[in-house]
């Protein structure tokens, strides 16, 4: 036997902290761009639209 212990399981282990870090990362900033910034932002564009399709109808009548 070698006086140097073998390194077990460090690839593995390092692996799956890397991919649990970047999937909590990843989900996390997911979810803030999603309800931060795209939900806003299409509630925003749509308010737009109902306001110009009512003043199209207001403008036929």
């Amino acid at each position: 036997m070698s006086g140097i212990a073998p390194i077990v399981g460090k690839l593995r282990r390092g692996l799956v902290l890397d991919l649990s870090v970047a999937t909590g990362l990843g989900l996390g900033f997911g979810c803030w761009w999603w309800y931060g910034y795209h939900v806003p932002a299409v509630r925003h564009r749509d308010a737009f639209y109902a306001k110009v399709e009512q003043a199209r109808i207001a403008a036929r009548q």
